[in-house]
């Protein structure tokens, strides 16, 4: 059965009807006795998976007893369609995109959130004179019209004189064009444009408020039913793994390199220097990476219910999240 292009709702229907299991629950051990799972990034590989593959490397998730397929992203990447169908059971997506799922009946539940702080970005030419999100107006403006961050955008700003056009995934129109304008992730596509000749400046989405978690290592909430231990071991190894990124990125760098030809050595190294201050903000020591509280999960869903993207306040909160 092939679900990847179903629409959410009617994916988990079906899988209810025909009782799919998981295909990384039903994989037998490997021949070092390692049990296997996949892990479905939400985009290809880059510095923000940078700790998800530093596990790999470092042999973080073999001494947790596991072998992880680390499966990369892309454009339209249903995520969370992915996970909470069983294709996989764990997944890389944002806070927004976990209590969207939820609102929807996918029981997914996030486990680790390494970005505090969200990359989300609007990027436009210095030369505009653009100097805050609220100033934006008077440009062609580049976004993935289904994300939730898109609606909130268009609530809270007057966007004068803006046209909403599909974002191409690259920035190649706008190094073109000085009346373009683009989402970005701070980490990668102002370095990107200033490669390429551009003068980027950034304006986050989280100044406006909008600031949910984002890169988190999610899964279903029946494997922390029914297989805490997994949960926690799969925890544990990418904690340990974004640690040690964070600290010393040189050894996972050279391998994100071979997997994203579009990447260069000098646009990792700008992704890691802005990966730290959204990870480990305000003097937030290692110990303490990946934690998440309710009441950031609370404002958010309060956000998304003024957006119209779900319809009321998840009840308990903490169903959304977990932490041992």
């Amino acid at each position: 059965m092939n679900m990847k292009h179903l629409p959410l709702a009617l994916a988990l229907l079906l899988l209810l009807v025909t009782g799919c299991q998981s295909e990384a629950s039903k994989a037998p051990p490997n021949a070092d006795g390692l049990r296997r799972v996949k892990l479905q990034l939400n985009w290809f590989p880059e510095v923000e998976h940078g700790g998800f593959y530093a596990a790999q490397i470092h042999g973080y998730f073999r001494e947790e007893g596991l072998e992880v397929e680390i499966i990369p992203g892309g454009t339209n990447v249903p995520v969370i369609q992915q996970l909470a169908t069983g294709r996989v059971d764990f997944a890389v997506a944002n806070a927004q995109q976990v209590l969207v799922g939820r609102a929807q009946d996918a029981d997914v539940v996030a486990l680790l959130a390494p970005m505090q702080n969200s990359p989300r970005c609007i990027m436009v030419h210095a030369e505009s004179g653009i100097t805050s999100l609220d100033k934006l107006q008077n440009v062609t403006l580049a976004v993935g019209e289904s994300d939730t961050y898109v609606d909130f955008l268009k609530q809270t700003l007057p966007l004068t004189g803006v046209t909403i056009v599909p974002y191409s995934g690259n920035v190649s129109r706008f190094v073109k064009d000085k009346n373009f304008a683009q989402q970005a992730y701070t980490t990668s596509e102002p370095f990107i444009a200033e490669e390429q000749g551009a003068q980027p400046r950034c304006l986050l989405v989280a100044e406006l408020g909008f600031n949910p978690y984002a890169g988190m290592l999610v899964t279903r909430g029946v494997v922390l039913r029914q297989d805490e231990e997994l949960a926690r071991k799969m925890r544990q190894a990418c904690l340990r793994g974004w640690q040690h990124y964070l600290e010393s990125p040189d050894a996972t760098n050279e391998v994100l390199l071979k997997l994203n030809d579009e990447m260069t050595p000098e646009a990792l190294n700008y992704g890691v220097e802005q990966l730290r201050e959204l990870c480990l903000p305000d003097g937030m020591s290692a110990e303490q990476l990946g934690q998440m509280n309710a009441e950031r999960w609370n404002k958010l869903a309060e956000q998304l219910i003024h957006v119209k993207a779900i319809d009321k306040q998840p009840t308990p909160i903490e169903a959304a999240f977990w932490q041992p």
